[in-house]
């Protein structure tokens, strides 16, 4: 399947998944995650700007209704006037006459409003704090703000802000940055109608601490919160890793076959998906380590089928050079020949049976109607003559559909052999019935002869490679002892059960029952 990532994607992606451990994964989401959460800091400039959008309409208004009380305020009373607001307000108010002279001054009457502080003096914290100030600004862009710094000559003409309002009769506002960065807000508006102006100052020191310490709880919560979630997906790590790292452990162990007896964890405490990996990898490894004993029992068996007629071949050759007698001689080349066809049935049912796991892990599965397959194998065999005198029949036992999931041609394999063992043990004329049972959601398909029977205690010996019950005499060397085998390993492959019971009649033989689902079984 093409991979629908464009190659710039899959590029990033290989190296995130092939050189990243899950830990790192794990925490580079979270610290991700929270990395946006601490870009809600650099917010806090917008919150600073309302912050002086509202001190920028005080400061307008307080000049406002200061100016108005000064052209309503006979001379004599400004400097109450200035001493009264200078002090309630922290504001520093400057007058001036229609000259653009300074003529009335806050601080030269109540004394200063506000007190610089000298940078050179703080402590580490508010250094620190500062630098801070700028860092953000600098990230952000912010706009530098210009020094505030009193004139050698205190007039008009030296504040932008009152040449604008003497200039267009409106009240103006501008800030500058104290010695320690803080906000200066200066507003300039006209005095009454004889040209006087009027300049407020305030030094809005609380407007940078409240951002500070708005800056300093959100860095706080984000600290610990970092912390905790660094906890959380250590934790998290651990809980999927550590149990991942014994699984490759383990695996490792069993690829290498350096012990037999290596335990792949089952984690039976953990219901979710790694505990079921585990459980997964565990059985895998039991079906492996099975598989691989069947495979040593297979060759020994093998070895030991092929080297009984190889001896018996080798010993009539040695023989036949040895004899004279013509009977003899013809006799030992019978031995010859016999031997020579059953070591070609060997390899033949040796390769079909060994290939044959393999097939059906590639085979589609399709439906199979197991009445029409029964029925079509009937009559091929009656016409072949291959059922040696048997009547073969095909009888249903109640209702269809009997339809399966799978491969026709193995699981007509499968009726094959079962009717060939039924005719190798049924006595002559004897009758061998086919049945179909439809069983809820699995199809039962029977075959019964009338032979001797299947011994209890033989059941499932006669379903193990190479066993036979067959007397020693009764067609020697003409049966593999693999078409059960090879029968019941092709219903376990279609989910299904091969057993051998009794006749449910009572009548004398055996009965060989194969249960096969209707539907395939998902893969989990």
């Amino acid at each position: 399947m093409a991979d629908p990532l464009p190659r710039e994607n899959r590029s990033v992606r290989s190296v995130w998944t092939r050189r990243t451990s899950l830990t790192v994964r794990i925490l580079a989401v979270n610290i991700i995650a929270l990395g946006l959460l601490a870009g809600s800091l650099f917010y806090l400039d917008s919150y600073r700007k309302q912050l002086l959008d509202v001190r920028f309409k005080l400061a307008r208004a307080e000049a406002d209704i200061t100016a108005d009380g000064l052209a309503e305020t006979p001379i004599g009373g400004r400097k109450a006037l200035f001493e009264r607001v200078s002090s309630e307000q922290h504001l520093r108010l400057r007058l001036y006459d229609d000259q653009g002279a300074l003529i009335l001054d806050s601080d030269k009457v109540v004394g200063p409003a506000y007190t610089f502080i000298d940078p050179a003096g703080e402590k580490f914290l508010p250094r620190m704090a500062r630098e801070i100030d700028r860092g953000m600004n600098w990230v952000l862009g912010t706009t530098p703000v210009p020094p505030y710094r009193e004139p050698a000559r205190d007039r008009v003409e030296v504040w932008p802000e009152l040449a604008a309002a003497r200039a267009t009769g409106k009240t103006w506002v501008l800030q500058r940055a104290a010695p320690d960065e803080t906000p200066m807000i200066n507003a300039a508006a006209a005095v009454g109608v004889r040209g006087e102006m009027l300049l407020t100052t305030r030094n809005a020191r609380d407007i940078t601490q409240d951002v500070r310490d708005a800056r300093g709880t959100l860095a706080v919560v984000i600290a610990i919160t970092l912390l905790i979630s660094i906890q959380l997906s250590l934790f998290l790590a651990r809980t999927i890793v550590q149990p991942l790292r014994a699984l490759v452990r383990a695996a490792v162990r069993v690829r290498l076959g350096r012990d037999r007896q290596v335990v792949v964890p089952r984690l039976p405490e953990r219901g979710d998906e790694i505990g079921l990996l585990a459980r997964a990898l565990s059985d895998m490894t039991s079906a492996l380590r099975s598989r691989i004993d069947a495979v040593e029992a297979f060759a020994a068996d093998v070895a030991h089928e092929i080297k009984n007629p190889l001896a018996s071949l080798r010993s009539a050759v040695e023989t036949l050079g040895k004899v004279d007698d013509p009977a003899l001689r013809r006799e030992l080349t019978r031995i010859a020949a016999h031997d020579v066809q059953r070591i070609d049935r060997l390899v033949t049912e040796i390769a079909e049976a060994s290939r044959i796991d393999a097939e059906l892990s590639r085979t589609q599965f399709g439906p199979v109607d197991l009445d029409g397959l029964a029925g079509s194998l009937v009559s091929a065999r009656a016409e072949r003559g291959v059922d040696q005198g048997h009547a073969v029949r095909l009888r249903q036992l109640g209702p269809g559909p009997f339809v399966v999931p799978g491969d026709p041609a193995r699981l007509e394999r499968v009726l094959e052999n079962l009717i060939d063992n039924a005719v190798s043990f049924s006595p002559p004329g004897g009758v061998i019935e086919v049945t179909l049972e439809r069983l809820g959601d699995h199809v039962r398909l029977g075959v019964r002869d009338d032979g001797p029977g299947i011994p209890p205690d033989a059941r499932e010996e006669v379903f193990e490679r190479f066993h036979s019950l067959r007397p020693s005499d009764e067609d020697f060397g003409s049966h593999s002892g693999l078409g059960l085998a090879i029968a019941r390993t092709i219903v376990e492959a279609h989910d299904g059960t091969l057993i051998a019971a009794d006749r449910d009649d009572g009548r004398p033989g055996a009965c060989l029952i194969a249960d096969l689902p209707t539907e395939q079984e998902d893969e989990e």
